[in-house]
């Protein structure tokens, strides 16, 4: 469903400079994978590049299929060919910022519905109301994200990224702002969804017990600072996150 190969990319320059890198990822429909790593190791940087947002200085590979759908964005993405490559990820990615990200001037309803009106997709409304009940946000529809908890934004942003059904969901730390009840909830339901839906997931997270707790495959980030870099290789299920 998605293949990465050989993805880097530098910041900064001479001693000021660090390189993020992934050198292969894939993930399957339906699987959700998670990214570990202490603060500052890159986690965020590699999600941008993941989400089309930041270009790459390296790149041999970005494969994206479905059943009906497969498409190689490695030479749209190298040649920073944004018109398109924003219409890709609008259709198909779907984004759980940390902070939530919600417009400001919508109700939670008309968040909630943006991604399918953006790209023209008729809502399951039912669908929505569902996934919101399950989240104990259905009585928050008409409010502002200025009136709501930073938790609720969150949960608000989780049923928001899924709207449309993306192909791929990213999602950064998903359950920062929740208690250890919502946070079970939302994670499960991700799960849950991940599977009917048929929706890969790349999920960054600081919440070490949780992925261990559902034997998630992981990515974590081996930090090399005489070198200046971080590389996110995966590890073993029974090794132990620093």
């Amino acid at each position: 469903m998605l293949t990465i190969k050989d993805l880097s990319i530098t910041r900064g320059q001479g001693e000021q400079s660090f390189t993020v890198s992934l050198p292969h990822l894939s993930l399957a429909e339906g699987e959700v994978v998670s990214l570990c790593g202490s603060s500052g190791c890159g986690k965020s940087t590699l999600l941008e590049m993941m989400g089309l947002i930041l270009k790459p200085d390296n790149l041999s590979q970005y494969e994206l299929s479905s059943a009906t759908l497969s498409m190689d964005l490695a030479p749209l993405i190298l040649s920073n060919k944004q018109k398109t490559l924003a219409e890709i990820r609008s259709k198909n990615l779907g984004f759980m910022l940390q902070n939530g990200g919600l417009l400001p001037f919508l109700s939670v309803w008309q968040n909630i519905l943006l991604p399918c009106q953006t790209n023209g997709i008729l809502a399951d409304e039912s669908w929505l109301h569902h996934l919101c009940e399950k989240l104990n946000i259905n009585h928050l529809m008409t409010k502002y994200p200025k009136q709501l908890s930073i938790g609720e934004r969150q949960r608000v942003a989780f049923v928001r990224s899924i709207a449309h059904k993306p192909l791929l969901l990213l999602a950064d730390e998903p359950t920062s702002a929740l208690d250890p009840h919502h946070s079970e909830v939302l994670f499960h339901l991700m799960l849950s969804l991940a599977k009917q839906q048929k929706i890969a997931v790349l999920l960054v997270t600081h919440d070490w017990d949780l992925v261990q707790r559902n034997e998630l495959r992981t990515f974590s980030a081996k930090l090399d600072m005489s070198l200046r870099q971080s590389c996110f290789i995966e590890q073993a299920n029974n090794d132990s996150q620093e």
